[in-house]
C-alpha cells in the first residue's frame, strides 16, 4: 500500500538579508489514516514542515532539497492548477487562529461551498447541501442559521469548528492541524480535540497535529515525532515516548509537564534558549543547553539509533541507555 506520506532528506532555507536554515535533513513517514503529533516548542520547524506540505512557502525566497510525496504525489513538482486541486483535495489544514484564517466578507456557508464547487465540480446547491452536513457534523447548533453567518458573528471555538469543516468538506486524505486549539479555553480545547480525533476515525484520513503541549499530543495522536531546530531529534509511537524518551530534550519536555505539580514547587524547565538558524547545524543542536553533553556531541552531528522499526533517536548517548533495559 502507498504510504501516506513520504519525506526523505527535506532541507529547507529562507533567502534574504540573512539565511534561516529552518529544516535540515528531515525524514518523515506515515501510513493511512495515522495520526501523528510533530511536537516542539517555538521556531522548531514544525510549522514550516507543514506549510511545506501545501506548498505555501514563498518560492522567490525558499531553497527546498528532498522528496515530499503524498499518497504518491510528487508535492514538490507540482504548481498552478495541479497545485491548487492538491490542496483542499489530498491534503487540508486548519490553521491556528480562524479569525485570520476565515475570509470576514464572505459568509461561512459561502466559504465551506465555494471550496466544495472548486474541488468536486457541483452545483451550487449541493456545495450548499455539503455546507450545512459538514457545519452538523462539527456540531454547531443551529447550523441552518449559522450557514449565513459572518465569520466575526462567531465566537473563537465556533469558528474553529468552521475551519474544520472547511478543511473537511471536499474529504482529504490528510489533514493538517496547525496548534488549533492554542488560542482556545481548557473546556474548548478539549471539546475541539475529541472532535478532530471523531472524525478523523469517521473519516479514515491522516492527520499532523502540531503542538508544543505534550497532554494534547497524548490524547490526540498515536506517533510522535520531536522537532528542535529544524531537525527531528526523536521518533516513536505515543506510549514510547511518554513512557520511555531517550533523547534529552524529550526528556526535558515531559519532565516540564505541570501535571502533578505541588503548589510552591519549583517547576523544571531546560534552561538556555534554542540556537540560532542562521547556519546550518554540523554538531548536536541541543548540546549547548544538555546536561549529558560532552565534547562528542559539540564535534559532530549525532548518530540515529533505530532500535525498533519506526523508533529513532539521534543522540549519542541512546545506544548505551537502550542497551541497558
Amino acid at each position: 500500500m502507498t504510504k501516506l506520506l513520504d519525506i526523505q532528506n527535506l532541507t529547507l532555507r529562507f533567502k534574504g538579508k540573512r539565511t534561516v536554515h529552518a529544516i535540515n535533513d528531515v525524514s518523515l513517514s506515515m501510513e493511512q489514516g495515522e495520526t501523528l503529533a510533530l511536537l516542539g516548542e517555538s521556531g522548531s520547524g514544525k510549522s514550516v514542515t507543514l506549510k511545506a506540505l501545501l506548498g505555501l512557502l514563498p518560492p522567490k525566497r525558499t531553497e527546498i532539497e528532498g522528496k515530499i510525496e503524498v499518497n504518491g504525489i510528487d508535492v514538490l513538482s507540482l504548481s498552478g492548477r495541479k497545485l491548487q486541486k492538491y490542496r483542499g483535495g489530498e491534503v487540508s489544514m486548519v490553521f491556528q487562529e480562524p479569525a485570520l484564517a476565515l475570509d470576514p466578507v464572505y459568509t461561512v456557508g459561502h466559504q465551506i461551498a465555494e471550496s466544495v464547487m472548486r474541488h468536486k465540480g457541483v452545483s451550487k446547491a449541493e456545495a450548499m447541501s455539503t455546507a450545512l452536513d459538514m457545519l452538523d457534523r462539527v456540531r454547531i447548533p443551529s447550523a441552518n442559521r449559522r450557514l449565513h453567518n459572518y465569520p466575526h458573528e462567531l465566537s473563537g471555538g465556533m469558528r474553529q469548528r468552521v475551519m474544520i469543516a472547511l478543511a473537511l468538506a471536499c474529504r482529504p486524505r490528510l489533514l493538517l492541524a496547525d496548534e488549533p486549539t492554542t488560542a482556545l479555553d481548557a473546556t474548548v480545547q478539549i471539546q475541539i480535540l475529541l472532535l478532530l480525533r471523531e472524525l478523523q476515525k469517521e473519516f479514515g484520513m491522516g492527520v499532523i497535529f502540531v503542538t508544543h503541549d505534550i497532554g494534547v499530543a497524548v490524547e490526540i495522536s498515536e506517533r510522535v515525532a520531536v522537532m528542535y531546530a529544524g531537525q527531528i531529534v526523536e521518533e516513536g509511537t505515543t506510549s514510547e515516548i511518554i513512557k520511555s524518551a531517550k533523547h534529552p530534550y524529550t526528556q526535558g519536555l515531559l519532565a516540564a509537564n505541570l501535571h502533578d505539580v505541588e503548589r510552591g514547587a519549583r517547576l523544571n524547565a531546560i534552561p538556555g534558549a534554542p540556537p540560532s538558524l542562521e547556519t546550518k547545524p554540523d554538531s548536536c543542536s541541543f548540546a549547548p543547553r544538555c546536561a549529558h553533553a560532552t565534547a562528542e556531541c559539540r564535534a559532530a552531528l549525532p548518530p540515529v539509533f533505530t532500535p525498533a522499526p519506526r523508533r529513532r533517536v539521534a543522540c549519542v548517548k541512546a545506544e548505551p541507555a537502550i542497551a541497558a533495559e
